[in-house]
């Protein structure tokens, strides 16, 4: 076993250190200060370590805030603690910040600790050999001391989604499972700015020295953290306006069985899928889908990567989850074709870029899984148009899985055909046409097209199957063809239907007082209108014509309810309807006819009603 280097310490005196950029980076000098170590002591700080942590802040990177940070919090309780602080030596140069990790600066920092005969105060190791090595006195601190809870776990919960602390606001967190999310506050006290750095350092900290975490993103104002399966944002001026952490994490992990998905949609899953889109709103459970989806492709025997910014999918450690090389997924893409997988899982599409990729990869030959966040299914797919060709499309994406509240609410399945689009006729308007198909029905939702210059996502209108259309249609031919088999039906709505028969069969149809029509219509559970094939004028009943909302109203004797009535307007004929029980025939002013009425009113035309 190889044997751990260690830095030989004797006891001492800690009247004059100088400090290098790890020791400032960790907070160990105002440790050493608040635990009353260095009463009456002089501080040296060299100038090449506040270049450095200058340079470092520059660069948006956050050890460079801490370390600054730290420096401030010396100069504010060093007279307290009768301290003399001093900046001693030259700034670096731009050569020295360049060779920083060739140990230049490393070098003149220790050359400053010879030169005052101080103690050196580092928390890297190397630094120290070599120090002590030169004859520096050295005063070595670990630079990471694990704890049991980071402050930050304190606020977490079982069923904690998310936690949400900013300076001066009080903290709060995102509780429940999807769908049934809650809003709280985790105290009435406000953060306090100190506090949330006290956080951010530890978080940075564990980010550099525990397994499984690291710093996924480092720009100006702004560091994503990856601390085992919890992702954390640190957001800083100016990119944000005031100190910010936010920590997500997933609060559940499943498999493909919990979500109970229908044999025919794991049969496709198994052998067919190999371009799917996860699609749903944002905290609606798509990475947990994809993490599960990732697990069984895994366990079918599939080489499985993912490519991921930042990397918080939860899938086993025998999934490699790549981040972009040098900032770049097309180049993290090019390993990955090199690589060969048999599944990527691409988390999450936004950028045009993402899609070229995810396009690229796909019609390289690999199963390609893509999370895009869309607050309905057909919206993923409009997000690939005008990115690839139309054509393309359904080599890319065969399935689109919907994720809303935790569950799959939908599945389309898409393919390409050559036809006449729904709603058109003529035969050289035939053109190529991506369905959009629901994946359990088949039924044809959407269609996508290219209509002059431009490609539109068109709604498919079906033609519902109502109770009506799929049980009564046979029996209402049936029952009505006993008193006419040449009669025609129509049906206005599910409930609704005209019967057009043969003149002389009406009163039969209708029965004494309407009782015939009637207990047909109680039997099927329509309103059934009969009209006559050819109209007759018949005998002319007075009746009384008046509006109410949105109907025109023809009132009759009682007596006559059942019968079927004709209406004329100057001699022409406009419809016939059934009289009903109560003596009335409605007539909807929004229709055809409702107008035709109107306006034979409104100009006084003579209206007349035979039966």
């Amino acid at each position: 076993m190889r044997k751990r280097r260690r830095i030989e310490e004797k006891d001492l005196k800690l009247s004059k250190i100088c400090v290098d950029t790890s020791a400032l980076i960790h907070g160990k000098i105002t440790d050493l200060i608040e635990s009353k170590k260095l009463e009456n002591s002089e501080i040296i700080i060299p100038e090449v370590v506040v270049g450095e942590l200058q340079a470092q802040a520059a660069k948006g990177r956050e050890i460079g805030f801490l370390g600054l940070e730290e420096i401030k919090k010396i100069r504010k309780i060093k007279d307290k603690h009768k301290i003399n602080l001093k900046f001693v030596g030259e700034r670096p140069s731009y050569e020295d910040i360049l060779l920083a990790k060739s140990g230049r600066i490393d070098a003149l920092i220790q050359d400053i600790a010879k030169e005052n005969n101080a103690v050196l105060v580092t928390c890297d190791l190397l630094q120290g050999l070599v120090a002590q090595a030169q004859g520096v006195k050295v005063k070595y601190f670990e630079s990471y001391e694990k704890k049991k809870k980071m402050k930050i776990e304190k606020f977490l919960t079982p069923d904690t989604m998310s936690i949400h602390l900013k300076e001066g606001a009080i903290p709060y967190a995102k509780r429940g499972k999807p769908g049934e999310i809650k809003f709280v506050a985790l105290r009435k006290k406000p953060m306090k700015y100190e506090e949330l750095e006290g956080i951010a350092t530890e978080i940075l900290d564990a980010a550099r020295y525990e397994e499984d975490s690291f710093v996924e993103l480092g720009e100006h104002g702004a560091t994503v953290v990856q601390l085992k399966e919890k992702r954390i944002s640190i957001a800083r001026p100016p990119f944000s306006d005031g100190l910010e952490i936010t920590l997500v994490r997933p609060i559940v992990k499943l498999t493909l069985d919990d979500y109970e998905l229908s044999g025919k949609l794991k049969e496709r899953l198994k052998k067919r899928a190999e371009g799917i889109l996860i699609a749903g709103p944002p905290g609606s459970g798509k990475s947990t889908f994809s993490a599960s989806l990732a697990e069984f492709y895994f366990k079918q025997g599939k080489i499985v990567k993912t490519l991921e910014q930042p990397r918080d999918l939860q899938v086993p450690p025998e999934i490699t989850q790549y981040a972009p090389l040098n900032g770049s997924f097309a180049k993290s893409a090019n390993i990955l074709l090199l690589v060969r997988p048999d599944y990527t899982i691409f988390d999450d599409i936004r950028r045009s870029s993402d899609f070229t990729i995810f396009s690229d990869m796909r019609l390289a030959g690999i199963g390609m899984i893509g999370v895009v966040h869309a607050t309905d299914p057909v919206d993923a797919i409009q997000r690939f148009i005008g990115k690839i060709e139309l054509g393309v499309i359904p080599h890319v994406i065969d399935t689109i899985i919907f994720i809303k509240y935790g569950r799959v609410e939908k599945v389309y399945s898409l393919n390409l055909t050559v036809r006449v689009p729904s709603g058109m006729t003529e035969e050289d308007l035939a053109r190529p046409i991506v369905e959009v198909r629901d994946f359990e029905t088949n039924n044809l939702e959407y269609e996508i097209y290219t209509y002059g210059e431009q490609t539109t996502v068109i709604p498919v209108k079906k033609e519902k199957k109502s109770a009506v259309l799929k049980l009564a249609s046979e029996r209402i031919k049936s029952e009505i063809r006993r008193f006419d088999p040449s009669a025609k039906i129509e049906f206005l709505s599910d409930n609704n239907v005209i019967v057009k028969v043969s003149n002389k069969v009406i009163p039969k149809l209708i029965g004494r007082d309407g009782k015939t029509i009637k207990s047909i219509e109680d039997k099927l559970g329509v309103s059934i209108e009969v009209q006559p094939f050819v109209e007759s004028l018949g005998k002319e009943v007075k009746f009384d014509i008046h509006e109410t909302g949105a109907y025109i109203v023809f009132s009759f004797n009682k007596k006559i309810a059942g019968k079927n009535a004709n209406i004329y307007i100057d001699g022409e004929y406009l419809f016939s309807a059934t009289i009903g029980r109560v003596g009335q025939i409605k007539i909807s002013k929004g229709s055809d006819l409702g107008k035709s009425l109107l306006r034979a009113i409104t100009s006084k035309k003579e209206i007349k009603v035979f039966i």
